[in-house]
């Protein structure tokens, strides 16, 4: 079964605050953060199911960068709703509030 993949603002920002932050470290090095990012999303329209952190907050980590993708799964309506993509040496609780807005 093939999941849908909803992306809320807050972590399209978290996505593009990101790839502009590593561009600055090093040319291209935001391409290569973001084709990983839609690597891993890819992965979570197959298979969603990966590791629950916090209630039903699901996170899975990106393999080459420290980040991790923060979403739940919606079983009913075959979808992932991705909140947050965040840095691991950020402390969850900064973007707990948005699970609720969408």
């Amino acid at each position: 079964m093939t999941f849908g993949l909803k992306i809320l603002p807050f972590a399209k920002g978290d996505i593009q605050d990101s790839i502009r932050w590593y561009n600055r470290k090093q040319h291209g090095l935001g391409a290569r953060f973001h084709a990983e990012v839609k690597q891993t999303f890819e992965h979570l329209k197959t298979y969603p199911h990966f590791q629950n952190r916090y209630d039903d907050v699901r996170c899975i980590p990106l393999n080459k960068f420290p980040f991790m993708v923060h979403y739940t799964v919606s079983v009913e309506n075959t979808q992932v709703v991705v909140h947050a993509v965040f840095h691991t040496s950020l402390h969850p609780k900064l973007w707990t509030g948005r699970k609720g807005q969408q």
